[in-house]
């Protein structure tokens, strides 16, 4: 019988997996997937983000906001480049701190795995648990087709809902709520907009078209790309702000950040003969300008800018440092890249994460009621949350 069962070998349960068996742990992971660290392996563009040089508590978004912080700084992003380092991986810096592979995610995975299968994991795929129970010391797992398996500590690494075709499941809240863990409301996070009013046209036709941009809601601000798409909105400032967004709610998107579109306006009014559309395009790319044009000046297209009321122009403006959407939704848990929300973390230890509720349970990664922002904070989390249970363990 193994001392500790992991359910799921994705991050999360792969560094937990390694650390607890280098502490001498005979360890036994389960993954319902074919494969091990599907998301891994997706992550990035096949360079997987693996990290972020700037990682702190005000990164993540938890009902509990300050349950990261023990793990976060037990296990930092500086140990995690050190194995990396050890290993031989190369890996390169790119904005905002973030850090890639540079030739290819499985240099990752076979890391973790190799660190595994050196230190005695055994690790088992294509495993559906029907059932889980535990007496006074142990756990008994139903894998099905009759395998009934035992063990002294469960550690639930199941991922969550996020992109269901990498192996997400419910699985993991499932057991939370068996042995009375409570659930913090789950949706889609990291995710891309969609638009069913006038907006859905004009993104359709400024599909892959992206610029830079400062978007906002509910007091937060991210100044990154957005990404036109055949649905809606993404790229990195779409996805960083779908965390803060709820169903209904306006965002708020400058499409000239760094500049004061009025006093734009009225200079290049001063200027002389040219449309307003004409003038936009050196700041602008001029596919989003003729759509724009449709939409907030279309009595105006083939108009100079020096007959144009002034009223007019102020409105433009105050459209370019503030263009106000408003989102039917996101692409939902399909696309998203994390699941936010999940189990509670009140009731689990912050340095552990073994359940207050049941001996021997414990929640690590994705489950729990920890999301981090866009940029390798994700991973960090299952990095650090594997690494204090495993410790534990």
């Amino acid at each position: 019988m193994p001392d500790t069962i992991i359910l799921g070998a994705g991050a999360a349960g792969l560094m937990c997996a390694l650390t607890a068996a280098k502490g001498g742990k005979q360890i036994l992971v389960l993954e319902k997937s074919n494969k091990v660290g599907k998301k891994i392996l997706m992550s990035g563009g096949g360079r997987c983000n693996f990290t972020n040089l700037n990682i702190s508590a005000e990164n993540f978004l938890s009902t509990n906001p300050h349950f990261c912080k023990g793990a976060l700084t037990r296990y930092q992003q500086w140990d995690f480049i050190d194995l990396v380092e050890r290993h031989g991986i190369e890996y390169e810096e790119r904005k905002h701190g973030q850090l890639f592979c540079q030739h290819s995610a499985k240099d990752i995975l076979s890391m973790l795995i190799q660190e595994c299968e050196s230190n005695g994991v055994v690790i088992e795929t294509d495993i559906e648990i029907q059932s889980v129970s535990a007496s006074d010391a142990s756990f008994k797992l139903n894998c099905g087709q009759g395998r009934i398996l035992r063990c002294n500590t469960l550690v639930v690494a199941t991922g969550a809902l996020s992109i269901p075709t990498l192996g997400g499941s419910s699985l993991g809240y499932d057991i939370a709520l068996q042995f009375g863990h409570r659930l913090i409301s789950r949706r889609a996070g990291l995710v891309p907009f969609t638009f069913t009013d006038q907006l859905k046209p004009l993104c359709e036709n400024l599909s892959g078209i992206a610029l830079n941009i400062e978007v906002s809601c509910r007091d937060q601000y991210f100044r990154e790309n957005m990404l036109f798409t055949h649905r809606g909105m993404s790229g990195p400032a779409m996805l960083q702000i779908s965390n803060y967004w709820q169903l209904g709610e306006v965002l708020h998107i400058n499409l000239l950040p760094d500049i004061n579109a009025y006093d734009l306006l009225k200079h290049g009014k001063q200027l002389g003969k040219q449309k307003l559309s004409s003038f936009l395009t050196q700041s602008l790319p001029k596919a989003l300008v003729l759509e724009l044009q449709t939409n907030w000046w279309p009595d105006y297209h083939d108009t100079l800018m020096a007959e144009i009321p002034d009223v007019l122009l102020k409105r433009v403006a105050d459209n370019l440092n503030n263009w106000e959407v408003k989102p039917s939704g996101t692409e939902g848990y399909r696309t998203a890249e994390v699941t936010l929300g999940g189990v509670d973390t009140y009731d689990l230890s912050s340095k552990t994460m073994e359940s207050k509720l049941q001996r021997g349970l414990y929640f690590i990664g994705e489950v729990l009621d920890v999301s981090g922002h866009l940029g390798g904070y994700n991973f960090q989390w299952a990095w650090s949350s594997g690494f204090s249970a495993g410790v534990a363990l």
